[in-house]
Order: structure tokens, then sequence, then C-alpha cells
């Protein structure tokens, strides 16, 4: 999956499959997660927001997406 980078002091890259909902996140420290059954809506939320990593946090964990690290 390709990735982007964006501008956010916690996240460094976001990459979005719309066919399988998949959201890759790359964190500056340099973890790198995939979050599932993601709509299409929260990720364009996420990159309007004003602050990605408050947004991510806020939203994210609140809505328990299911998520696993990648090697």
């Amino acid at each position: 999956m390709k990735r982007a980078a964006v501008n956010s002091s916690s996240l460094r890259e976001l990459g979005y499959d719309p066919d399988k909902q998949v959201l890759e996140v790359l964190f500056h420290n340099g973890s790198l997660y995939r979050y599932e059954q993601v709509p299409a809506e929260v990720v364009q939320a996420l990159l309007e927001a004003d602050s990605l990593g408050r947004y991510f946090n806020q939203v994210f964990k609140a809505r328990d997406y299911r998520y696993r690290r990648v090697e």
C-alpha cells in the first residue's frame, strides 16, 4: 500500500485502501499499524482535522478499530 507523508508531530505517513477499508499509519517512532474496517469518511475527516494526532487519538481509540502492528 502506498503511503503519503502528513504534517503531524505524531503521525509520519498514512495509506488507505478504500476497497478493503484498511488504513496504514506510520508513526514518527517508526511503528507501523494497520487498522481495519475504517470508512473512507473517517479517513477524510482525519486528513482534514486541525490536528491529525489529536483526531486520531480521540476517534480511533474511541471507536476501537481492529488493528495490528506490521513488522
